[in-house]
């Protein structure tokens, strides 16, 4: 009896000591499962003592370079990893090996540059965030095929070519953000295998041009932003199977006409939903289309004041809307 209960005893002490440790830098809320590592001086990914329970990671502002798939199987169970603004350079192959349950990671603002094969393919993940870091090329090879992401974050790297391989891998994809890159073109079938894609964010970047079937399978798109790129002309039927589009951000760019047609199938706008803002707009007769678009759906456009004629010098300054017909038949 005595040695049954010793043995009781050591068993449950060690229960409570497993579920009451906690890294030495580091604050764990047991009830929910979570362990936050907020700027504080750790140089190694703090392994020891996480509760193994762990459901909820995060270590941000510390100095830790690298992550492994060994320091992940301290806490099998993990469902969202944050490792926001810390000093990762490496990250292993195979990394999310041991946590079979993660389905949020997010390794903002690091200095990852090249990512190992298979670094990402090993858990069912939803969302991944590898904003801000100095990422050239997103390869193919970081994921399973039919990868269950849903949202993936992109922006801030340093990439110049749409990663069309890697989009092939990600079916259920409803959010992509590309934005703060160096992209200068995106290929004609690129996007073809986002077909419930919802939100696509491509501003700042350095497109000049877009092919006139680039969004021709993401019918689902209700979120555009293409703000703060190089775009001269736009392709008359670019939107035509956008008829779910909310938003469209087109301002800070080259565009000094819309071609006759190009609007009319964005009928679900909504309200301030389209921004014209901030391009060069030519007032020629060519401009008749904007113009009468503008006077049918003023309540659609952001700011529709801010729509204003770069040429001719006669009116320049001015708002397209305020222009009537007769001056721009002048200007034809």
């Amino acid at each position: 009896m005595a040695a049954c209960w010793a043995l009781g005893f050591l068993w449950l002490a060690y229960f409570c000591h497993g579920a009451l440790s906690c890294p030495a830098l580091c604050k764990c809320y047991s009830r929910r499962a979570e362990v936050v590592c907020d700027e504080v001086p750790l140089t190694e990914y703090p392994s020891e003592g996480l509760p193994k329970n762990t459901s909820m990671l995060t270590i941000q502002f510390t100095n830790i370079t690298s992550v492994s798939e060994r320091h992940l199987n301290a806490t099998p169970l993990l469902q969202g990893l944050h490792l926001n603004s810390n000093h990762l350079q490496r990250l292993s192959s195979n990394l999310l090996g041991g946590v079979p349950r993660l389905s949020t990671l997010d390794l903002t603002g690091n200095r990852l540059t090249d990512l190992p094969a298979d670094v990402f393919s090993h858990a069912p993940l939803g969302s991944l965030v590898l904003r801000n870091n100095l990422i050239e090329k997103a390869d193919a090879e970081w994921l399973r095929d039919n990868s269950s992401i849903t949202w993936l974050d992109l922006s801030g790297n340093r990439m110049r070519k749409i990663p069309a391989a890697l989009l092939q891998k990600l079916p259920h994809l409803e959010n992509l953000d590309l934005s703060n890159n160096r992209l200068e073109t995106i290929s004609a079938n690129s996007l073809d295998p986002l077909a419930k894609l919802e939100r696509l964010n491509l501003q700042d970047n350095k497109l000049d041009a877009l092919d006139a079937s680039v969004l021709r399978s993401t019918r689902n798109l209700t979120y555009l932003f293409l703000s703060r790129n190089k775009l001269s002309k736009l392709p008359q039927n670019l939107f035509q199977e956008l008829t779910e589009l909310r938003v469209l951000s087109l301002d800070d760019n080259q565009l000094s006409h819309v071609p006759p047609g190009s609007l009319d199938q964005l009928s679900s706008l909504d309200d301030e939903g389209l921004d014209l803002s901030s391009n060069p707009w030519l007032c020629d007769g060519k401009a008749g289309y904007l113009w009468g678009w503008l006077q049918k759906n003023e309540k659609k456009v952001f700011l529709p004041e801010t729509i204003v004629c770069a040429a001719p010098r006669s009116l320049s300054g001015r708002s397209v809307m305020s222009l009537t017909e007769s001056e721009l038949n002048l200007q034809s």
